[in-house]
């Protein structure tokens, strides 16, 4: 069985040193886990781009392992570039700075990993680079667009720690880029590809590993469900039931069932989706959702009704529909999930 993980800003490398670790189901490989930037190793065509990566933790070492050739970090562009940076005073140059080094590239898309610790800095310099199409040294002139290429991974809004409230997530700070950019040129901010849930290239992605992990061990039988656990509503419930409609909307190739009809939002996500088909068995029928009780979701809170107006925390390009938000199943843990998926597929 196949686990899929999200971790908090790509702060994790996509495969960790060291042996399996031991799980619910027994030894979990790094092949068998999904990071929210996983996906990421089927955009081939940017590999060879030069990408300003923005994040926390190894950013620059997962892009290297997902096959990205030519990275440039936030740290390295705010070195190059001193001048750019200017809202915490106690980092401004105290004198003039030397030029940008020659040779320095020219950014030729951005990926974004998870929300950085410095937002501020990120959002200046992301910006910077998206109106320069990607030389932040140079003196604005026409505002390029569409400007360059942007992979985002982790769309969460909120997250659960600690913290008797839910903490800001990757998803509050693309609101923030996406708000700004909006602002400053009167443009949408476009992506690429929206990458991690409740997006169905990651629940591909996922399907794709489960079957493979099934043809390494041996199985013979087809998979015809898939079991979805999360905390979740609005992204691990509302992805999982996304899926569940692309895998029916799919017989009747309707590849893009759920996501909002507009460029940015449909096109790189059902290209990508596309891929994967062709590279799958088309066994898998549907995907059952399962809320767990151990984060955002709380069962005491109210859950909305189908027919009542809520606050939609999903990204801006994922249209709300209320069914999504509707789990499957609801259970204590991640213990009690793992076993009703036993149960149902009448597994000892």
């Amino acid at each position: 069985m196949a686990l899929r993980g999200s971790l908090r800003a790509g702060r994790a490398l996509l495969r960790a040193p060291g042996p399996p670790a031991r799980g619910l189901c027994g030894r979990v490989s790094p092949e068998q886990v999904i990071l929210s930037h996983s996906p990421l190793q089927l955009f081939s065509q940017f590999h060879q781009r030069c990408m300003l990566v923005a994040g926390q933790g190894p950013v620059e070492e997962n892009a290297h392992n997902l096959g990205f050739k030519h990275v440039v970090t936030i740290e390295a562009l705010r070195k190059a570039y001193p001048l750019l940076d200017m809202v915490d005073l106690s980092r401004r140059p105290k004198e003039l700075p030397p030029p940008p080094p020659t040779g320095f590239p020219t950014i030729e898309g951005v990926i974004l990993f998870g929300e950085p610790v410095r937002w501020e800095t990120s959002l200046q310099l992301i910006a910077d680079v998206l109106l320069s199409n990607g030389n932040p040294g140079a003196e604005l002139q026409d505002v390029p667009y569409p400007h360059l290429p942007i992979l985002a991974c982790n769309m969460d809004l909120l997250w659960m720690a600690e913290a008797k409230m839910p903490r800001f997530g990757h998803g509050t700070f693309l609101l923030c880029l996406e708000s700004i950019y909006k602002k400053v040129t009167g443009k949408e901010l476009k992506y690429e590809a929206l990458i991690g849930k409740p997006s169905p290239v990651t629940y591909r992605y996922a399907q794709y590993l489960i079957q493979q992990q099934a043809e390494r061990q041996g199985w013979k039988a087809p998979i015809r469900r898939l079991y979805a656990v999360g905390d979740n509503p609005m992204s691990d419930i509302y992805g999982a039931n996304l899926y569940n409609n692309y895998l029916k909307s799919a017989q009747q190739n309707q590849v893009q069932a759920g996501l909002k009809r507009s460029p940015q939002a449909a096109s790189a996500q059902a290209e990508v989706s596309l891929d994967l088909r062709n590279d799958c068995k088309n066994s898998v029928e549907s995907c059952e959702s399962i809320l767990v009780c151990t984060g955002v979701y709380r069962p005491d809170s109210t859950a909305p009704k189908e027919t009542e107006e809520t606050v939609f925390h999903g990204h801006r390009d994922f249209c709300f529909d209320p069914s999504l938000v509707q789990a499957s199943h609801i259970v204590q843990d991640v213990d009690e999930a793992v076993q009703l998926a036993f149960k149902k597929e009448n597994w000892s």
